[in-house]
């Protein structure tokens, strides 16, 4: 056989070692591998090195490196770009005119969306879940979520002596679009005082109430943790501009936050946005592990003839789910889950 095998999307501590499981497993069945540069740019802007065979020399080293040697894009959709064409039976032809059986897809739901899309127009496709923002129903969890949320904690972790030092709030904006799962678990593990998150919309006067409780209990300084897509009640998200269309990207809702706070409070508040530091870097070991056991088992199903899937972690196993039901809807921090719960035990409020 031969295979295809590109990354799509925002990148994700954990990428190259999905792409090195794939090529050694792959290699040592006797198959070739290609990988497709920047997504589909590769197929459908054909240029010096957009195709590049994937050998063990080449793939050799690569599980601790953050990024992804085959280069992502997260700009346009192929299926629906701006001039109105609609490229994906070019991308399904590109691929078979490669001679390749079938496309392992490494992505997030907008790019394993666009996958069972170019399934259902003939081409074999095996789904790898890639997503910081572990909002891909299907799997109990996708690689890259621990990293960024370890980056993110350890981050918030150095602001508690800064922030006692000068008695003020600080409000650090994590990633996550419209899922709070990094703002969650990095806001807990950071010991933050207020975690905002898109599933709660918040009140300022909540979020001010819990701050001034905290200033009158003894510590005068506060964290704050807020998720890119949180929102106050009746309000909307901050948005810096639409990325694509119907894809809005976030930004400001930390800046917007520690305004208010300032504002309602007197408290000196300061405002910092870990952006994509959450995205980049070498990926913790269990992202690695995870990575390499998600790039084994699409070799596995390619093996077997199960196109059509998506390879989902449900502990302790690595089991397949069709590619149309993973990607059917987000999966959001439940409101009654225990972790929820947890913060809540632990005094944290949620600005309700």
């Amino acid at each position: 056989m031969r295979i295809a095998v590109n990354t799509g999307g925002g990148d994700a501590p954990g990428l190259n070692a999905v792409i090195r499981a794939v090529t050694l497993g792959a290699i040592r069945r006797g198959w070739e591998v290609l990988g497709i540069r920047r997504g589909y740019d590769g197929i459908l802007s054909p240029e010096p090195g957009g195709i590049i065979e994937l050998t063990e020399e080449r793939v050799r080293g690569i599980t601790h490196l953050g990024g992804t040697m085959l280069g992502t894009t997260n700009r346009g959709n192929p299926l629906a770009i701006e001039d109105g064409r609609d490229r994906g039976m070019e991308i399904v032809k590109g691929i078979h005119d490669l001679g390749c059986d079938g496309l392992i897809a490494i992505g997030g739901d907008g790019s394993l969306t666009i996958a069972a899309e170019l399934q259902k127009r003939g081409l074999n496709v095996i789904g790898v879940p890639k997503t910081i923002d572990n909002d891909l129903a299907a799997t109990t969890v996708t690689f890259g979520f621990h990293t960024a949320v370890q980056t993110a904690t350890d981050a918030i972790g150095r602001l508690h002596s800064t922030a006692e030092a000068h008695r003020r709030v600080m409000v650090v904006e994590v990633m996550g679009r419209d899922a709070g799962w990094i703002g969650l678990f990095a806001g807990l593990g950071g010991t933050a005082d207020v975690i905002l998150i898109p599933e709660i919309p918040f009140d300022f006067d909540r979020v001010c109430e819990a701050i001034e409780e905290r200033y009158d209990d003894g510590p005068e300084f506060a964290i704050v943790v807020v998720s890119e897509g949180a929102r106050p009640i009746g309000g909307e998200a901050q948005v810096v501009e639409e990325a694509s269309p119907g894809r809005p990207r976030y930004g400001g809702i930390a800046d917007f936050v520690a305004k208010q706070i300032t504002e309602r409070t007197g408290h000196e508040t300061r405002s910092l946005v870990l952006g994509h530091i959450q995205r980049g870097g070498e990926p913790i070991a269990y992202d690695k592990v995870l990575a390499l056991r998600f790039g084994s088992a699409a070799v596995e199903l390619a093996a077997r003839g199960d196109w059509g899937c998506m390879v989902a972690l449900d502990p302790p196993d690595i089991n397949a789910v069709p590619l149309a039901e993973a990607t059917a809807h987000l999966k959001l921090v439940a409101l009654d889950s225990d972790i929820v719960q947890t913060a809540r035990n632990l005094g944290v409020s949620f600005g309700d």
